[in-house]
């Protein structure tokens, strides 16, 4: 079971535990003065301090309030075929891909979400071997673009080919015409290929020579790109970083899981192999409709007025020169709607919310001169910004 402390991404707060955060008379003084170069107390009033992003279900049980690590009960539901069916893949997958469980669940939120995830990572973390696992598992077909500088949009989504014998063009289908979809340094490409995913990322089809081409269901990108090198590199548009669901961080794995990984390659086991010995435990049919079903998970109306606080504020942060979109809010309720049903629940609370919340704003926000000169990071930004939202009371 991996905690907090191994967990890039942070811990799921408890509502008890919130209520002990609040700041009294005594104490009200004594903020950090990190907190207090963010905000000054005339532009918003500091509430309960929510501290958490996307994270595994196994660190979500905890909370660690400054130097506690107190246990607290997780938010559980029943046994309903959802859960059962997420507690499988979880297991599976480890079998294969070792620790960063935070690319595990945003990965398979993003999936039974109808959406697509951009990781920022180093090489060599094994993000391929994941999609490759999840195909293998979840039963969809498998495809990889190596995204470069001479890319073009024709290489990606196909193009009409003439036939000799029958004299007439017939269109070929390009990689993009799969299921589960690795784009790898999608910052590599230029601008006009990068215009060729948004039709097909938002619309699930593909357009060539005014005849619409549908793509096979479930669809999900995973994009990564390398935050190290920048040299021949273009930065992706507004447009399209907003199209993605989540932005995960990937870090180095532990020390611990890097030993399990070198121990399990020292066995010289042959990876095709391994993967091939996984057992399908769902199909593309199956997941469609748990992604329908996800629709009827209950959303209160001071749920919806929280996430839709979170993401007005954003546009009025004094730290932020663009704040999110619409669309966010609507990818904050579709998350927390699938982490409730991951969960056994038929009904979605703010601590779903609040474990999604930095996954999906810090790709849509950008920082204003004055604090990236400061050195201001956007997750403490966004961190800042949750402490000073109410968080509603069912």
């Amino acid at each position: 079971m991996n905690t907090g402390e191994n967990h890039p991404l942070g811990d799921l707060p408890d509502p008890s535990a919130r209520e002990k955060q609040r700041p009294t008379p005594q104490n009200q003084g004594q903020r950090p003065v990190e907190q207090a170069q963010v905000v000054q107390p005339s532009q918003v009033n500091e509430v309960t301090p929510p501290q958490a992003e996307l994270a595994s279900p196994q660190a979500a049980a905890t909370v660690v309030p400054q130097n506690k690590q107190p246990q607290v009960k997780q938010h559980q539901g029943q046994e309903t075929p959802t859960k059962r069916l997420f507690d499988r893949l979880t297991s599976e997958i480890s079998k294969i891909f070792v620790g960063q469980d935070e690319l595990v669940l945003g990965s398979l939120v993003a999936l039974f979400s109808n959406g697509h995830i951009l990781i920022e990572s180093v090489p060599g973390l094994g993000k391929t071997l994941l999609v490759r696992t999840l195909g293998q598992l979840l039963g969809c077909d498998f495809g990889r673009i190596q995204f470069t500088a001479d890319l073009m949009p024709s290489d990606i989504t196909g193009a009409p080919i003439f036939n000799m014998k029958t004299q007439e063009f017939h269109f070929r289908p390009g990689p993009i015409f799969t299921q589960l979809l690795l784009a790898d340094e999608i910052n590599r490409a230029p601008a006009k290929t990068h215009a060729a995913l948004l039709e097909i990322m938002q619309e699930y089809r593909v357009t060539v020579d005014g005849t619409s081409h549908e793509l096979k269901r479930p669809f999900l990108v995973i994009a990564t790109q390398n935050p190290v090198e920048s040299e021949g590199t273009y930065n992706l548009p507004e447009a399209q970083l907003d199209r993605f669901m989540f932005k995960l961080i990937a870090n180095y794995p532990s020390a611990q899981d890097e030993a399990k990984i070198l121990h399990l390659h020292s066995l010289q086991h042959d990876l095709d192999d391994k993967l091939a010995s996984l057992k399908q435990i769902t199909t593309a049919e199956e997941v469609l409709k748990i992604i329908e079903g996800n629709n009827n998970i209950r959303i209160d109306k001071k749920l919806l007025l929280y996430i839709n606080e979170i993401v007005r504020l954003t546009r009025r942060w004094p730290m932020f020169y663009m704040g999110a979109s619409p669309r966010a809010g609507l990818g904050l309720m579709q998350a927390a709607r699938t982490l409730a049903a991951f969960y056994g629940r038929d009904y979605a609370i703010p601590d779903d919310v609040i474990q999604v919340v930095l996954p999906a704003l810090r790709h849509r926000v950008i920082l204003t001169a004055e604090a990236e000169v400061e050195g201001q990071s956007v997750d403490e930004q966004l961190k800042a910004l949750l402490r000073n939202v109410e968080v509603p009371r069912f």
